[in-house]
């Protein structure tokens, strides 16, 4: 069949599930993007996460290449249209972290509106808060999902028995494409944005949703509206949303993804910029891990091996 280069740590089942195919594997999770172009011509098949960019000058290099498969959904760091050019199949995986995705989200809005995170902390140096730690409840609540794929429609799942308002918004979507989730509302997005208490993205990055939310978004919201992003940290306008806290228009934020996620790599003003965010007690932070559990491991190799074996 040909060689597969696997640049990211994966579950086992994949590279040995290739070789049952016949694929002979190169398991190389540390290969930096520079060495990765040096040496992709010399492959038939690429397994990557997230941190090769398969542009048009990386395809033109890649002169054997019969397929890409993406460990996860963010496929921005693909160029699909010209991958077709070449007769290069390209597929990606999310149905294997969407349901870890969906748990984050919840997870981590339940924790800002309990106070965990500082509980934790106080409780740990025997500071006993309970008024200033006092919660409020999902209960009762407009949450709104923008995005309604994969994880957004997951995301919804685990809201069922929440008791709350949901309302999805889709561009998309057809009508009715919220029909098999009784307690889902379709709306459209102003009335999203007037009425949620929460609003959850679940976009791709596209140059239509980059800063999909920036100042003129926030505006339009319901004050004090608590914000999820498990997307894409470039869906939001960080500057944007530091000033929306610092005047409570947003009141609280979960956030798993950043515009920059390499510390090592910021400027003074990244650094500014992030120093503000970080002080907000009413935001709760992940490293970018809301698809990054054991099971999701496994899922997202099971999912790519299928896809792999349909496509030869």
């Amino acid at each position: 069949m040909g060689s597969v280069l696997i640049t990211d740590d994966c579950h086992a089942l994949l590279p040995e599930g290739l070789e049952q195919m016949g694929w002979r594997c190169d398991f190389l999770p540390n290969i930096t993007p520079e060495e990765t172009s040096a040496v992709i011509a010399d492959y038939e098949g690429l397994v990557i996460n997230s941190k090769i960019l398969v542009n048009r000058e990386f395809l033109d290099a890649a002169k054997k290449l019969r397929f890409v498969a993406r460990l996860g959904s963010g496929m921005e760091i693909v160029d699909r249209a010209y991958a077709a050019e070449r007769g290069v199949n390209v597929w990606s995986s999310p149905e294997g972290n969407r349901n870890a995705v969906a748990e984050q989200a919840l997870g981590m809005l339940l924790s800002l509106a309990n106070n965990l995170n500082r509980a934790d902390r106080e409780v740990r140096q025997n500071i006993w808060k309970r008024e200033a730690n006092r919660g409020w409840e999902l209960k009762g609540k407009v949450i709104g999902i923008v995005g309604f794929g994969h994880t957004g429609s997951q995301f919804a799942r685990k809201l069922a028995g929440m008791e709350m308002e949901v309302l999805a918004y889709d561009k998309y979507k057809p009508n009715g494409f919220a029909a098999e989730f009784a307690w889902v509302r379709q709306s459209n997005l102003e009335e999203l944005q007037e009425r949620a208490d929460i609003i959850s993205l679940h976009l791709p990055l596209t140059a239509e949703t980059r800063h999909f939310v920036d100042q003129q978004f926030i505006q339009k919201c319901k004050p004090g509206f608590v914000l999820i992003n498990t997307a894409r940290g470039k869906n939001v306008c960080t500057e944007d949303l530091v000033e929306a806290l610092e005047s409570g228009q947003i009141g609280g934020a979960c956030l798993d993804v950043f515009e920059n996620e390499k510390p090592p790599t910021f400027t003074e003003k990244d650094k500014a910029l992030y120093d503000r965010l970080h002080q907000f007690e009413n935001v709760v932070f992940s490293p970018h891990v809301a698809g990054w559990t054991h099971e999701s491991k496994r899922l997202l190799a099971e999912v790519l091996l299928e896809k792999i074996k349909s496509g030869f």
